[in-house]
This record gives C-alpha cells, structure tokens and sequence, in this order.
C-alpha cells in the first residue's frame, strides 16, 4: 500500500474511473492519503463522482510517471470519520478554501480490497494487493 501511495503522490495527478448507471466515467484526481492503515481519497458529496462511488463502489485508478504505470482496482468504501477529513485538509491546506471537515460536503473514501499492478516497457510488471 505504501508503494502505491508513494507512486500516486509523486505523479500529483491520477485517473479514477467510476461506473454512472452503464456508462464509465474517468476523471482527474490529486488527494491521496493514508488514515488508519488505509489508502484513501477526497472528493465533494456533492459532486456526481462521489454520488457514483456511493451506489456502486467499484473503481480503477491508472497513473503513469514517465516510466511506470499504474492500474490499480479496488471498492470505494465512504469513512466516516471526521478525522480522517482533517487528515486529508492538512495534506492537502489549498483544499481548506473549499472545504472543511464536518461540513456536509468533505467526504473520504478508502480503496479496499485494492490490486494494483505496475507496469512498464522495459521491466516485468507487478502485483501488490492490499
């Protein structure tokens, strides 16, 4: 999980895929965190992206560095833990302009039951599961 991390944070910008009804959506992240042992990610309540992960949270994530890339699947699963949003707003302090925790909007999702496989054209790819 660490690996993974470590790989999303240094790209600063990765993909999430999410199913809304029968059609694939991807679009651009940047948070990424550990709380509690687990991987986690940021987005608005309100946003449609945190609504598609609510009613079905299957999910890809796919990041490349220049060199490696990275397919990860995993379950989004909601933590509702004020504190884990506090730990994310202090990662991040340029999202404390919109966001708050406890504000009704902040929501965290951790990536459970994740397989991310890396890959690349000049070395074997890999697979860590956490």
């Amino acid at each position: 999980m660490e690996e993974v991390y470590a790989f999303l944070k240094a790209c600063g910008t990765y993909y999430l895929a999410t199913v809304d009804g029968d059609h694939p959506r991807v679009l651009p992240f940047g948070t990424i965190d550990i709380f509690d042992g687990k991987l986690t990610i940021r987005t608005g309540r309100k946003k449609d992206v945190a609504q598609q992960m609510l009613e079905n949270p299957k999910v890809e994530i796919c990041a490349f560095d220049g060199k490696k890339w990275l397919r990860l699947c995993a379950m989004a699963v909601e933590v509702p833990d004020i504190k884990a949003q506090e730990h994310m707003l202090d990662s991040y302090p340029n999202l404390k302009a919109s966001y708050a925790p406890g504000d009704g909007n902040t929501i965290i999702f951790a990536l459970a039951d994740a397989k991310a496989v890396f890959s690349s054209f000049t070395e074997p790819s890999y697979t860590v599961s956490f």
